[in-house]
């Protein structure tokens, strides 16, 4: 499958990034001495991030003392991130490329980028408006390049992180979608013209995952991934699954 200009144009970006190239040539190792297919590298995406630390470290350290840099633990916190969400975007792009992904389904991480948007991701709450945490969303399209269905995809490295901001909005979303005296009482109105998919996706760098709390928080999203190679129960998917999931959802 071929990808659109905008879609190549992304992986090059991507992989323009100082601080992608170690984690992307680990992937490209992989995948090109058969140690890993494709689908199975979002499963790894914990272990392509702390294995290539040492080496964006050192790029770090090289762009600190040219002064392109000045904190340093800030820096890595905001790769730490950063890189979680281009890696989702270049696997998905890439096993797009290889025809695993449908061709009408696309990803971006620009949510104003995309048209009618604003049909799909504003909540009207009395005079003012609620936007989701939505780092990525993965879609699919009518003819006149407007949205058809989507899933909003929200990423954290750590549990420890916003992810609860995420689900209020689930249910926020679900109280304007519904019958509800609540939707009356805080004049909420939201008419999208299909409802989104929810989604959540972590690496778990700290092993939060099964702790009776995070398990409940869990249970308010449509799906909820794990881009780290272990074996999961039935409120956490393996990354890979996300594949079969927009597959199926978003036609």
């Amino acid at each position: 499958m071929i990808l659109d200009k905008e879609e190549i144009k992304t992986l090059q970006l991507i992989e323009n990034k100082y601080y992608m190239k170690p984690i992307v040539e680990l992937i490209q190792y992989n995948l090109n001495n058969n140690i890993i297919s494709l689908p199975e590298t979002f499963n790894n995406l914990y272990s392509y991030l702390t294995s290539s630390n040492k080496n964006v470290e050192k790029l770090i350290a090289e762009r600190v003392a040219h002064g392109e840099i000045k904190d340093i633990q800030q820096a890595k916190k905001s790769i730490a991130g950063h890189a979680f969400s281009n890696l989702i975007i270049w696997c998905f792009l890439k096993n797009k490329e290889s025809g695993y992904i449908k061709e009408n389904i696309f990803i971006s991480s620009k949510i104003s980028t995309i048209k009618d948007w604003e049909k799909f991701f504003i909540i009207n709450v009395d005079n003012e408006i609620q936007k989701p945490d939505a780092d990525i969303i993965i879609y699919s399209i009518n003819n006149d390049k407007s949205i058809k269905k989507c899933i909003i995809l929200s990423l954290k490295t750590s549990l420890r992180e916003r992810a609860g901001q995420t689900y209020i909005w689930k249910l926020l979303m679900e109280i304007a979608n519904a019958d509800s005296h609540i939707k009356e009482k805080y004049n909420i109105s939201y008419n999208p013209p299909a409802l989104p998919f929810v989604c959540f996706a972590t690496v778990n760098f700290y092993d939060e995952i099964n702790s009776p709390q995070h398990k409940g928080m869990f249970k308010f999203f449509d799906c909820a991934f794990i881009g780290k190679n272990i074996e999961t129960e039935e409120f956490i998917k393996p990354l890979s699954y996300i594949i079969e999931y927009v597959n199926e959802n978003l036609i």
